[in-house]
């Protein structure tokens, strides 16, 4: 998914935001904005994809304050909200399972309210937004059940941090049916999980597999993955992903029935990619 006329203002944001939480000091704060923001006009185009601008966004922002982590604080909130509201969602989810009889729905919308999470929002926000709940405009859910009975190995592309515990259950049951790869940033970048994150939690085990892309970038960008996570890419049978960035780069891709986007369209371009409303959560398979 290529950038779109709206897509340059939220990338100012994201200069001002990462720069913000990087440091105080106000000289490296301007030489920051200043670098970041002569690369966002000189490579800003409708041919370039977002997560590209992003990830050289914050590798100048780390660069130029020498702070590897910004969103870390940012994170830790983020960890702490969500361990307060999953019990109760899980239990709930739980109780829907037993009564509708059909768990993998319930597990995908788990998973999806979860990406209610978003580093622009305020933790309010987000905590009466995952308590709601979900209802997809796009639901491919019988599909996924059937592509996964046939698939041998599953790629799953995490997002945010706090998504983990939510992810989980939905690994394990599609741990029924195959292998799963649990995929998750090799070092930080914005609010997305890393591997020091998943082994911070003690989860690691629970999810068995879990490889880096290689790259720290919102999304994927498949030009600096590592040699590992192209040929799991590759080889795997179905390529679950969740979040816009992970959609905005798939998405460029030929799909041929093999990518399962799990999203809540947050951004106006996104939605319109998808042809569903504003804020509406998909569980597509394309």
């Amino acid at each position: 998914m290529k950038l779109a006329p709206e897509c340059y203002e939220c990338l100012q944001k994201l200069i001002r935001q990462a720069v913000y939480l990087a440091t105080d000091d106000a000289s490296l704060k301007q030489r920051a904005i200043e670098k970041a923001m002569k690369m966002l006009d000189d490579e800003f185009s409708y041919s370039q994809l977002s997560i590209i601008i992003a990830t050289k966004i914050h590798k100048i922002v780390r660069a130029v304050t020498h702070n590897h982590d910004p969103y870390r604080t940012m994170k830790e909130r983020e960890m702490a909200l969500v361990r307060e509201l999953y019990p109760d969602l899980s239990g709930r989810g739980r109780e829907q399972s037993n009564h509708y009889k059909d768990e993998l729905r319930d597990y995908l919308k788990l998973a999806a309210v979860a990406n209610a999470i978003d580093f622009f929002r305020q933790p309010a926000a987000i905590k009466e937004d995952i308590r709601k709940a979900v209802s997809f405009a796009v639901d491919d859910s019988k599909y996924l059940e059937t592509r996964l009975r046939e698939a041998g190995k599953v790629l799953y592309l995490a997002d945010n941090a706090g998504e983990l515990y939510f992810d989980l259950p939905l690994v394990k049951w599609m741990k029924q049916f195959a292998q799963v790869i649990y995929v998750v940033k090799p070092s930080p970048v914005q609010d997305d999980l890393t591997l020091e994150d998943v082994r911070e939690t003690g989860l690691e085990s629970e999810f068995g597999n879990v490889i880096s892309t290689g790259i720290a970038s919102p999304g994927i960008v498949f030009s600096l993955a590592s040699a590992q996570f192209k040929r799991e890419f590759e080889s795997a049978d179905l390529i679950f992903a969740k979040g816009m960035g992970h959609y905005e780069a798939l998405s460029e891709l030929s799909s041929e029935g093999r990518f399962f986007y799990c999203l809540k369209a947050k951004c106006k371009p996104v939605a319109k990619s998808l042809d569903v409303p504003l804020n509406s959560y998909v569980a597509m398979l394309q």
